[in-house]
């Protein structure tokens, strides 16, 4: 049995202005070929491929063809569409003939003109491969589900938690296509399109309404009929046209089960609409006070405005601002993206003392330049190692360590993972038992912190990520869409109703 391996990904964030280029790919590379599985074979969501395979006894040989990704950031460049298209094609047309495709793609992809990007890479797979070939989609569950990438899809999987087991993804993926292959199940889908926004503060699927959501998804599957149900709370700061959550079932064969349960998730979600809004995020200036005030340290302040793991372009000062202007007590360590920042530490040199504006490089119509006085601790940069989810290593290019009275900022010129995983301070000699608070630029992946946080304060800040989704500029989206507009049934405004009931 042959199945070709392909796996993209890249989150769109609407409001961060600054595109994300091939050069975004390259900082966390782009591998090609037999490559993918020696850096690969054991992590992410292409280890879960080959765990699956592994798993099955099956004389399987795996053609891996492409693996992209860059860390959320705003559309992709036309460019890098095209790049990937191009390598799509020449890939499966070199792989020969296949049983099975394994798409491991985001799902909230949007490119310089296009605003689905992934249907439109799933559309040029279904057209080389033709209508037989089995094509397994495996989902961020923040994808945006869209009509094109239903029509050119023989089953799909999503993310079954928040934070991410991309590895489960990879694996529960592989073992439906190998279901599919073998034991001839006969996949059919039923999704619904629902017309429902939220902030991030309420996508941890260990609590709360998405707990509710997600457990009942994960109920359904106990049911062996069902091969897949998945939730897509859409990334919320995707402004397309057919943007809004989506629920999938997919069934062996019954395609009546499979309505009546994408239904039922639906529905779910719906009633559930309000909690899904609820907001614990507090102003600025208290998530400063209480995270000097604890009583021991490291507490985590997220920035949830300038989310880097969900696009925004990480280059905030709100933070750094209130934590100058109140006169913190303890050391706090912020991450910092500026290139032109960068610059201008190296030039000066380790050790110097310089004044220049901090911040607003990029959105520009949340950020406004910040002018502080500081050290230069130390500068460096390249690639760096992680003890990361499904990435052994990143670049972020040239950093500078620079300290700011008690602040200590991680100023990089490539987004990498911002301050969001621990090893990059340590990378730079900073030793984390001094410091009592650490901004992290993301508004629900802290997991990276659990071996050093003591706690958590979400900081209400604005920005590209901001909790705030009234007052963003959105353009594309369906309208109406709740909560920017009340809407009491969602089927009468719904792009995939369902039968349903009314």
């Amino acid at each position: 049995m042959r199945l070709a391996l392909i796996h993209i990904a890249q989150e769109t964030n609407d409001f961060n202005p600054l595109p994300t280029t091939l050069a975004d790919y390259e900082a966390f590379g782009l591998v090609e070929g037999e490559e993918i599985a020696r850096q690969f074979r054991e992590i992410g969501q292409i280890g879960g491929h080959y765990a699956a395979v592994k798993d099955s006894g099956l004389d399987i040989e795996t053609i891996p063809i492409i693996r992209a990704f860059a860390v959320a950031g705003g559309r992709i460049s036309r460019e890098a569409f095209d790049f990937f298209q191009a390598k799509i094609r020449a890939g499966l047309e070199m792989a020969g003939p296949i049983d099975g495709l394994v798409l491991q793609l985001h799902g909230a992809c949007a490119a310089e003109g296009i605003d689905d990007v992934e249907g439109e890479q799933v559309e040029l797979c279904r057209k080389i491969l033709g209508p037989d070939v089995p094509i397994l989609l495996g989902l961020d569950h923040h994808a945006n589900v869209t009509h094109k990438i239903m029509a050119n899809c023989t089953a799909i999987v999503g993310h079954r938690t928040q934070p991410h087991d991309v590895f489960d993804t990879g694996k529960v993926g592989t073992e439906v296509l190998l279901r599919i292959l073998t034991e001839k199940s006969r996949p059919v889908m039923a999704w619904r399109k629902i017309p429902l926004l939220s902030h991030q503060e309420q996508f941890l699927t260990s609590k709360g309404p998405m707990k509710v959501w997600f457990d009942r998804a994960r109920s359904i599957e106990a049911d062996r009929r069902v091969l897949q149900a998945s939730n897509y709370p859409m990334q919320p700061w995707l402004d397309v046209a057919e943007g809004g959550w989506s629920t999938i079932v997919v069934t062996d064969g019954d395609q009546a089960l499979a309505e009546k349960l994408a239904d039922e998730l639906a529905d779910l979600a719906w009633s559930m609409r309000d909690d899904f809004q609820v907001r614990e995020a507090v102003s600025i200036d208290d998530a400063v006070r209480r995270a000097d005030a604890a009583e021991r340290g490291m507490v985590v302040v997220s920035d949830t405005g300038d989310t880097v793991f969900g696009g925004a372009a990480g280059d905030s000062n709100l933070l750094l601002e209130s934590m100058l202007r109140l006169g913190i007590k303890s050391k706090a360590l912020i991450p910092l993206i500026s290139p032109k920042a960068v610059a201008t530490l190296t030039e000066a040199g380790e050790g110097a003392e310089v004044t220049l504006p901090l911040g607003g490089d990029a959105a520009t119509a949340f950020f406004k330049p910040l002018t502080v006085t500081g050290r230069v601790r130390k500068l460096g940069g390249g690639s760096i190692a992680l003890n990361f989810n499904h990435q052994p290593e990143v670049d972020m290019g040239r950093v500078a360590v620079f300290d700011v009275g008690p602040v200590t900022l991680l100023i990089s010129e490539l987004r990498g993972v911002a301050g969001n995983v621990p090893d990059v301070y340590e990378a730079f000699g900073i030793d984390l038992s001094e410091y009592k608070m650490a901004v992290l630029k993301t508004a629900s992946n802290f997991q990276y912190f659990d071996r050093l946080a003591s706690g958590l304060v979400r900081a209400d800040t604005s920005g590209p990520g901001q909790s705030d989704v009234f007052t963003l500029p959105w353009q594309r989206i369906p309208r109406p869409v709740y909560p920017l507009e009340t809407i009491s049934d969602w089927r009468a405004h719904s792009s995939q109703p369902g039968a349903g009931t009314r």
